[in-house]
């Protein structure tokens, strides 16, 4: 059962303290601190897309087992991505926990019109990923993400330990200094499972729908193609 309790804010001098003192140790001991900080009021967010993610998933499986792992199913994801996700569910000892919007495609199309998200991406990942994420996110004080700096110029700031306005809670950002090097060298190094979309070119793994091929060398420039947007909103602190 999870503890509801009240989640303050930690003063701006103690996350600066935080930063520094995990600044040069390895993600697995800031998850082995976070776990003893928070316990079960602590999750990881995995989106069954990039190998970032899978790797927190396989460090979190070692160090901080009891952690539930939470995983938007927008309705609209790759089979490759679903075939990932039932193949993980037969390989870890993780609780995996499944995020979805209230209404299926085919409800939010009576209501919305047809292919939503080629119209208003922005509304769609709100309805289907931000929306339902910060329902569930509500009893947890800590929330484990992937997001790394070198994502995006929009993730360029990203700290190992930050403060979220958005979901009132502590963020952690174990991989913010890693490269995209470092984290293929984790996963070759420990075998981790990855979607197999990544072998054919693709970097940054979303919905089927919203997702190509990279069209520049930017990580995220196969997502959401022919609008202004890289980011689906689940990481902007902005609502």
């Amino acid at each position: 059962m999870l503890n509801t309790l009240q989640k303050p804010r930690p003063e701006e001098e103690a996350l600066v303290q935080w930063n520094a003192l995990f600044k040069t140790a390895t993600p697995q001991t800031l998850l082995r601190w976070g776990s003893r900080q928070w316990g079960d009021r602590m999750a990881l967010t995995c989106s069954f897309g990039g190998a970032a993610g899978m790797v927190l998933l396989d460090m979190v499986s070692r160090v901080a087992p009891g952690t539930p792992v939470l995983y938007i199913d927008t309705g609209l994801l790759f089979d490759e991505t679903y075939q990932l996700i039932e193949e993980v569910q037969k390989r870890y000892r993780v609780n995996l926990v499944p995020v979805r919007a209230p209404r299926t495609v085919a409800e939010q199309a009576l209501d919305e019109g047809e292919a939503l998200w080629l119209r208003d991406p922005d509304r769609c990942c709100g309805l289907r990923k931000v929306t339902p994420l910060s329902e569930v996110l509500t009893p947890f004080s800590a929330w484990v993400t992937g997001v790394r700096r070198s994502n995006s110029p929009s993730r360029a700031n990203t700290q190992l330990i930050e403060w979220s306005n958005k979901y009132k809670l502590v963020k952690l950002n174990p991989l913010a200094f890693w490269s995209e090097r470092d984290v293929w060298r984790y996963v070759y190094d420990h075998k981790v499972p990855y979607n197999p979309l990544l072998d054919q070119g693709y970097r940054s793994i979303g919905c089927a729908t919203c997702t190509s091929l990279p069209t520049t060398e930017a990580e995220r420039s196969g997502r959401w193609v022919g609008f202004n947007k890289t980011e689906c909103g689940l990481h902007t602190e902005s609502a």
